[in-house]
């Protein structure tokens, strides 16, 4: 009973997270070029075939550079909010385009999507919890806060993709104007250390077996001091620091023994309308 996941990219430049079983998986963000999504799954052994829907968690380029030509390509449906669809850079077709609503959950093959809003300058942003074979992957990065339903969800997880954007003294001291400092830690922007450190601290469940550092900010951030600041904490939970550069290895998440499947929660999922679309 387990999970596959990967980030292909995680930062400025670029978002997009793997989460799959052994039939069936989806991209949380789709932030590359088709051309470089396509790169990084074969280098990585995963096959694009694989991959049945596209979820976007808000407009920002970094999210949806590559969402069109993947979709395109490869025929897979982007579940988006419209509100968010209509703030994209670009339109889809209707036929690529599905919509989800927060706390309603979406049956993808085995894997059940959870979304729910999230705290960021999108217009109507959300993040993403993946379950499936008694695993719980959570997806959440772009976070100006934590909140209730964060909380919630991540202490549901097995293992999670955790923004830890930026340090706030080097974001105090660094060569950022004011306003885009402001921008970045004022609750609508993005996640510091200190702030998922302690969310990983005190909500991190007694399973959760690997978090991945995620959206290190380039100028603000050192990937070596976030990852000794979890690991002093970390007990038997695996770090590792999500790439801006490169994909991070496949992970394979194991259910906990003793532990129900954290999909449980996830009541009258809505079933994926792809076979329906293509």
């Amino acid at each position: 009973m387990s999970l596959m996941i990967a980030s292909l990219n995680s930062g400025s430049n670029g978002n997009c997270y793997y989460v799959g079983n052994e039939t069936e998986a989806i991209f949380v963000d789709a932030g590359l070029s088709c051309r470089e999504t396509e790169r990084r799954m074969k280098g990585l052994g995963l096959e694009m075939g694989l991959v049945r829907a596209i979820f976007i968690s808000h407009e920002h380029a970094d999210h949806i550079t590559g969402m069109a030509g993947i979709a395109k390509k490869w025929k897979i449906p982007v579940y988006i909010t419209p509100a968010t669809h209509h703030k994209c850079s670009f339109a889809l077709p209707p036929e690529w385009m599905l919509p989800f609503q927060p706390h309603i959950p979406i049956q993808v093959g085995g894997l059940h999507v959870h979304p729910f809003p999230k705290h960021h300058d999108g217009c109507d942003p959300h993040s993403f919890t993946i379950s499936g074979n008694g695993v719980s992957i959570g997806v959440y990065t772009d976070i100006g806060k934590p909140c209730d339903h964060l909380i919630e969800h991540f202490r549901r997880c097995n293992a999670v993709f955790l923004e830890a954007n930026y340090d706030e003294v080097m974001l105090d001291t660094g060569r950022y104007p004011i306003h885009l400092k402001n921008r970045i830690r004022n609750g609508r922007g993005h996640l510091s250390n200190r702030q998922a450190l302690d969310l990983f601290i005190k909500h991190r469940s007694v399973f959760l077996s690997h978090v991945l550092l995620s959206h290190l900010s380039k100028e603000n951030n050192d990937p070596e001091l976030v990852r000794s600041l979890f690991q002093e904490h970390a007990g038997s939970t695996e770090v590792t620091i999500a790439s801006r550069y490169n994909a991070s290895k496949v992970i394979t998440v194991h259910a906990h023994a003793g532990h129900e499947s954290p999909s449980l929660f996830l009541a009258k999922p809505r079933k994926e309308q792809q076979m329906a679309l293509f």
